[in-house]
């Protein structure tokens, strides 16, 4: 969320960052509605002086005998007055509120100008992407030659975009999970969560999934949303709050399932589990002082990138341009894993630094040692990593000509010691 004094104080510089975002000029608009809205109130504080200045002159005719049916008269005439410019004031509120909440964040100065992915800029790359002596294999028909990937089931069970996993690749999955909350919780510091695979509507506002993304979440018949990512409720945490300084920043990690209903994806990725309806991700938040955020963005982004350099995947890290920058975020990095069998890089991991945009949204404050309010926090949030492409990369990299795969020796141990998943 916005905050409409920064707005006041800089209109030019806010049509300006909407401009990055390919977005038209509001500040006109949005000040002439905040005036009017003002405009309300300030006379809403008039009438109640007018009324509590009323009520006490009547109070003291009625004691000295007077007759005070005029003034009587004139109070009521304030109140229905009054109750109007109530309606009108709060129907103004909730307009400039609705206006505000479908803005996204400004980004910040250095991030790239362009309108899509393809202005993104590469900052750096780890590892160079394999060749095999053969012909290398994509994700599905290794794992459908293995008798370990089942698309037809997962089909008659539930649709397009879902897959039943079995045997030794359920149990790789399952691996590569547990080793990130390891290595997170126990080199990292960040502290392990559980948290609800449902949330409700102030919850999934809190982070801009709503009311702007609606489309792109599942919706249960009570009235609760599927999240998207633990992002959602692990940020939340602090919502309505006003949190000690001292005990930031706070570092969260969780293992979700996460559901996305992949609207305006048709005929993408159709083949396979890149893009599902239902997957695994270890994800990360931060709750941080503003001062910290950029060096926590570096943190984070680092522990993400740990992962892929201990299970030997080539990487490469992006710094996402204006076009392509998500609703909240003022600035990401996104993890490109390489692909072998499809020849191509392939996000798996998107961090981003959202300032205090989500933690205005959800009225999160923090305080001073002082105990006196400081300010508004910062938060975080990045995938550690996504866990089913985080399959996929180690399936198509760790590929040997006979269809099996080497398993990391990282994850050997949540293996039972197996070294190598054959058919």
């Amino acid at each position: 969320m916005h905050d409409i004094r920064a707005l006041r104080a800089d209109p030019a510089a806010f049509d300006a960052a909407l401009g990055r975002r390919g977005l038209p000029a509001s500040a006109s608009s949005l000040l002439a509605l905040d005036a009017d809205r003002r405009m309300a109130q300030t006379r809403l504080q008039d009438y109640q002086a007018r009324r509590n200045a009323l009520a006490k002159e009547i109070g003291q005719g009625k004691r000295q005998g007077i007759d005070t049916s005029m003034l009587e008269a004139t109070a009521v005439a304030l109140r229905d007055e009054m109750e109007a410019l109530e309606a009108r004031s709060a129907s103004l509120d909730a307009e400039q509120k609705s206006l505000l909440e479908r803005l996204p964040n400004t980004l910040d100065a250095e991030v790239p100008t362009g309108p899509d992915e393809s202005a993104n800029v590469i900052l750096k790359q780890v590892g160079e992407p394999i060749s095999f002596p053969f012909s290398a294999r994509q994700h599905f028909e290794l794992g459908e030659a293995l008798g370990m990937m089942l698309f037809d089931a997962a089909a008659r069970l539930s649709g397009a975009r879902f897959v039943v996993l079995r045997g030794a690749l359920a149990r790789l999955e399952r691996a590569l999970g547990q080793y990130m909350l390891d290595l997170h919780s126990t080199e990292h510091g960040f502290t392990e969560m559980q948290v609800p695979a449902l949330v409700n509507d102030a919850t999934a506002y809190g982070t801009g999934q709503l009311p702007k993304f609606t489309e792109d979440l599942f919706r249960t018949t009570d009235g609760r949303w599927l999240i998207p990512t633990a992002e959602v409720p692990l940020t939340n945490l602090v919502a309505d709050s006003v949190v000690d300084e001292a005990s930031l920043p706070m570092r969260m990690t969780a293992l979700t399932d996460c559901f996305r209903s992949e609207a305006g994806s048709a005929g993408r990725d159709t083949r396979g589990m890149l893009r599902q309806h239902q997957f695994h991700k270890v994800e990360m938040v931060c709750i941080t002082r503003p001062e910290d955020s950029d060096s926590e963005h570096e943190r984070m982004t680092r522990c993400a990138e740990t992962v892929l350099e201990n299970l030997g995947l080539a990487y490469r890290r992006v710094f996402l341009c204006s076009g392509d920058t998500g609703f909240s975020a003022a600035r990401t990095y996104d993890l490109e894993v390489w692909l072998p069998g499809q020849q191509a890089w392939r996000e798996i991991s998107s961090c981003s630094n959202c300032r205090d945009f989500q933690a205005r949204r959800m009225n999160a404050r923090y305080r001073g040692a002082d105990g006196k309010v400081a300010g508004v926090p910062h938060t975080l949030n990045g995938s550690g990593v996504a866990v089913g492409r985080a399959l996929i990369a180690v399936m198509e990299t760790c590929q040997r000509e006979d269809g099996s795969i080497d398993v990391p020796a990282v994850l050997r141990p949540y293996m039972g010691g197996l070294e190598r998943i054959s058919a």
